[in-house]
């Protein structure tokens, strides 16, 4: 599924205004070494299943952007996630919750000439990383620029656990640049997914 696929609204930037940066965060234990075949932007669905992965769908919409503003054309963004029960498929997750056969857990997509991009997914859930610590739902990312790259996790906004969640806390005031925002519907987007918007802000891009 490309970019242009659907006419979807995304939200404008100003040019030449200094943005802050996404801030890096921690790739974490279950980057996914064997890369699924099925890798485009609709992780709701495999290629040759007719079963839709389980979650609620939500689509992402963004830009890639340098600090002043400027769109990055043709940035790489790999984007893998736990499924909606909050497991990944990964072999050195042990989280006893059940797999989704149906999702797929890994996409790889490019923005477009004006550095936009969107993907669709379900919205993964939440997990034990420790016994005294739940991780919230989020969504990793690795972002491949003309000059930079940039490792970061999504947070989905107003998440109780994100104030629980050592590594949200430890972005200190750059949570808001790690955190989407949610858009009104539009048309092109089917009825009962959330619409989320999150720009992916580099240095020098």
């Amino acid at each position: 599924m490309s970019v242009g696929a659907v006419g979807l609204a995304f939200t404008g930037s100003v040019l030449g205004q200094t943005r802050m940066l996404t801030p890096e965060v921690q790739m974490g234990p279950f980057y996914p070494m064997i890369k699924e075949l099925d890798a485009d932007a609709d992780l709701t669905m495999l290629s040759g299943h007719k079963k839709r992965a389980e979650g609620q769908i939500v689509e992402v919409v963004g830009k890639v952007l340098n600090a002043n503003g400027d769109p990055v054309k043709n940035a790489r963004i790999e984007i893998w996630q736990a499924n909606t029960h909050g497991r990944y498929s990964h072999g050195s997750d042990t989280n006893t919750a059940p797999l989704d056969p149906n999702f797929q857990s890994y996409a790889v997509i490019s923005s477009d000439s004006m550095g936009r991009y969107r993907f669709k997914t379900v919205k993964p859930g939440a997990y034990p990383a420790t016994p005294t610590w739940k991780r919230p739902p989020h969504i990793h990312l690795d972002v491949f620029g003309k000059t930079d790259r940039l490792v970061t996790q999504m947070f989905f906004p107003g998440e109780e656990l994100n104030d629980k969640d050592a590594i949200f806390l430890g972005l200190g005031k750059d949570k808001t640049a790690a955190t989407a925002s949610v858009l009104a519907p539009t048309p092109e987007i089917e009825k009962g997914a959330t619409l989320l918007n999150w720009d992916i802000v580099l240095n020098k891009g």
